[in-house]
């Protein structure tokens, strides 16, 4: 690993500090050194606050050092006023000399301008330092840009046999079944806080009235996307509760609208994905985990619009009842907590 390399990877480091807070910004992590030593560092840590080089510029003390200073950044510098003034602008005043790029961004208010300008200052600017690795780090923010779609994670749990649930009758009292441990279930709701959004079907909501926020982890709820073709949710169930964003895609428009709960109309006799990420891409969502139920798991999977699948497996067996979703398990990494496995799945289409 050579000096540009190894500070890059600093960087990447801070940056996932930010994981779940700078939606609908990228996370973005920068190290400012001199003479191989590092006098300033900083990561974006919400949208609408300061960005990663504003940060890692504050914290310099000696502020005479960064007209001979390298600022390396994982990704390039904004050129454009939003919430915050252009980044690179903020470089050049401060004549930082040398500037290091792990990737270029995406989103066409950028893509490669920043970088134009820093070269036009005079300032010497590489590109391309541990690149796949810049990019797999804003994976979401990247998909969001490049394909006008969230980045898509399927999640489910499945028995030993292969169920997500027992036949009915084999459960009368109708609450839900656990089929995975109390630490696999942390971790979804890590995973939750780290998301933008999640979603799942009418049945999974009528079966379950599950809540779709985060409890037994510390982080933002993500936004509540639930489908409801014919209204069948009933209206005191908790993704109706207003305490999250919610919204709610359906048939016919017949609910009123809350502050936090909103109601889009799409065509269910037309292919519903394309619709919905359409929606989601209107609100900004870069990321969406799909938690059920088989047919709508199933659908994505059939349309192969998808970008990883995390599959928990218990202990447990059913022997009859909702069988798991059908889906191609190779390349994947598996791991163990404690009495369940839990398999990942990239989908490299």
């Amino acid at each position: 690993m050579n000096i540009q390399e190894k500070y890059i990877k600093r960087c990447i480091e801070l940056a996932k500090n930010g994981l779940g807070t700078t939606y609908p910004n990228p996370m973005v992590g920068s190290v400012i050194v001199y003479e191989d030593r590092i006098i300033g560092e900083g990561w974006h840590k919400k949208a609408g606050e300061p960005h990663a080089e504003v940060n890692a510029i504050r914290s310099v003390k000696d502020k005479s050092l960064l007209k001979k200073a390298t600022i390396y950044v994982s990704l390039e510098p904004c050129s454009h006023f939003g919430k915050t003034p252009p980044c690179c602008d903020l470089i050049i005043e401060h004549k930082i000399p040398n500037v290091v790029v792990g990737t270029v961004d995406p989103n066409e208010k950028v893509a490669g301008r920043g970088i134009k300008k820093i070269i036009e200052s005079g300032a010497t600017v590489v590109v391309g330092v541990l690149e796949d690795e810049c990019n797999e780090l804003n994976k979401r923010f990247f998909t969001f840009h490049q394909k006008q779609r969230p980045y898509i994670i399927l999640k489910w749990a499945e028995s030993q046999d292969g169920f997500l649930a027992p036949e009915k009758e084999n459960n009368p009292s109708r609450k839900p079944v656990w089929i995975t441990n109390a630490y696999s279930r942390q971790l979804v709701h890590k995973w939750r806080s780290e998301e933008q959004a999640i979603l799942v079907g009418t049945q999974t909501v009528v079966d379950d009235n599950p809540k779709l926020n985060v409890r037994d982890w510390s982080g933002n709820n993500p936004t509540r996307v639930v489908l409801d073709q014919h209204n069948r949710i009933e209206k005191d169930s908790f993704i109706f509760d207003d305490s999250v964003k919610t919204i709610v895609l359906t048939g016919s428009k017949i609910a009123s609208e809350k502050e936090n709960t909103t109601f889009e109309v799409i065509d269910f006799n037309q292919n519903i994905i394309p619709q919905l990420l359409t929606i989601l891409y209107q609100n900004q969502i870069q990321s969406i985990i799909i938690e059920g139920g088989l047919q709508t798991l199933q659908t994505f999977i059939d349309q192969n619009i998808w970008d990883e699948a995390c599959i928990f497996i218990g202990k447990s067996t059913f022997e009859k009842g909702i069988k798991a979703p059908t889906i191609t398990r190779n390349k994947t990494a598996t791991t163990h907590l404690i009495t369940d496995e839990l398999i990942h799945i990239r989908n490299h289409d």
